[in-house]
């Protein structure tokens, strides 16, 4: 987390905001008035029933209104037994039937990975979105070990992998919840409604649902960030947009991520190379030519540092002043390596001053002749 800068943490919402939604598509084409009527009812329902009592959850409530519409009045509608087929049992506990053999690891690995680092991030970026609201704080560290712990559970019961989401847990803070009891909750009631009340949880509409996710989606969008556009730095909001257009396009939530997080290191890399600079002074009465340097000497900066440097200069002798100045990196140190033996070569006396301690030992460990 700490290398995903605050554009690249609102792109991925943003783009997991429009992938929500997208999903949603597929479920209004082909469809008559009446489910498009039932999903502006449901929507009504979500965002008009919390004015009047947040005693009951919204969606809850237009699960239940929607349904009980739809068998009281027999309606074209699409029910979730048309998706597939519910569950009569409770998940019983059994060990992947797939080989132990490394075959098996390298073809599972990357979509592991990826799923796991897709989780980790959204279940972080939750976490702090519930801090900010809550006003409190929380363990990342455990909020990840328990992430991790139950995905392995729930795969020893033919269950899938998931995480912390933004839409629902949003959702769940502003309903009331603040401790672990209303996610407990949420868990048992979906255990406890999945089997014994199957012939009735078949018969919610899809329309329902889609009105849910409708509502997640909208939730779940950063809208301010679109205000923020114009406002923000441009280099802010390319990375944001670029997170979420490679995400859109790829339906690969760690790809964009990974497209955001280098585009913001080599942004920050220009930003910095831009603030090193190179002060030319002339000493007459020590002919001495003084280049005083200051900023980041890096990969980025080290062909500008070089540049810098006039080596067709008449003074005998020259004084390179790093005061202000830190190398970072070998092609730093290989830069002024290269500017000093070139200007000895033309016959001047080259002096280093003001190296701090850590640039000295990068210096005297790839280029000890440049202290000479």
């Amino acid at each position: 987390m700490r290398f995903v800068s605050q554009s690249v943490r609102t792109g991925f919402v943003n783009a997991l905001a429009i992938l929500i939604f997208s999903a949603q598509v597929p479920q209004l084409l082909g469809v008559d008035w009446h489910t498009y009527a039932m999903i502006g009812l449901g929507l009504a329902i979500i965002y008009l029933t919390p004015r009047v009592t947040t005693v009951i959850p919204s969606p809850l409530i237009c699960i239940v209104v929607l349904t009980a519409v739809s068998v009281a009045f027999p309606m074209p509608l699409r029910t979730i037994a048309d998706l597939g087929r519910l569950p009569d049992a409770l998940p019983a506990f059994a060990l992947p039937a797939v080989p132990i053999e490394w075959r098996t690891l390298a073809i599972v690995a990357p979509y592991a990975l990826a799923m796991a680092a897709v989780g980790l991030l959204e279940s972080l970026m939750t976490a702090r979105v519930v801090d900010d609201l809550t006003e409190s704080g929380s363990d990342k560290a455990r909020e990840a070990t328990g992430l991790g712990l139950a995905n392995v559970a729930a795969g020893l019961f033919g269950g899938i992998a998931g995480c912390g989401m933004i839409g629902q847990t949003v959702g769940n803070v502003r309903y009331g919840g603040r401790g672990r009891l209303s996610t407990l909750v949420a868990g048992v009631f979906l255990l406890v409604v999945m089997v014994p009340l199957r012939p009735w949880v078949a018969q919610v509409p899809v329309a329902a649902l889609v009105a849910i996710m409708v509502m997640v989606s909208i939730s779940t969008f950063s809208w301010g960030s679109l205000r923020d556009l114009a406002r923000h730095p441009k280099v802010s909001g390319v990375v944001m947009l670029a997170t979420v257009a490679v995400t859109v396009a790829t339906h690969d939530l760690s790809a964009g991520v990974a497209v955001g997080v280098l585009l913001s290191g080599v942004f920050f890399a220009f930003k910095v190379m831009r603030m090193m600079r190179v002060d030319v002074a002339y000493d007459a009465g020590i002919d001495t030519r003084v280049y005083t340097v200051s900023g980041q000497v890096f990969f980025a900066s080290a062909e500008m540092f070089a540049d810098r440097f006039d080596l067709r200069d008449t003074a005998t002798r020259v004084r390179i002043d790093l005061t202000h100045a830190h190398l970072w990196d070998v092609t730093a140190v290989a830069a002024l390596d290269d500017v000093v033996a070139k200007m000895r070569s033309h016959g001047m006396v080259v002096e280093l001053v003001g190296l701090n301690a850590a640039s000295a030992v990068l210096v005297d460990r790839h280029a000890p002749l440049v202290m000479g």
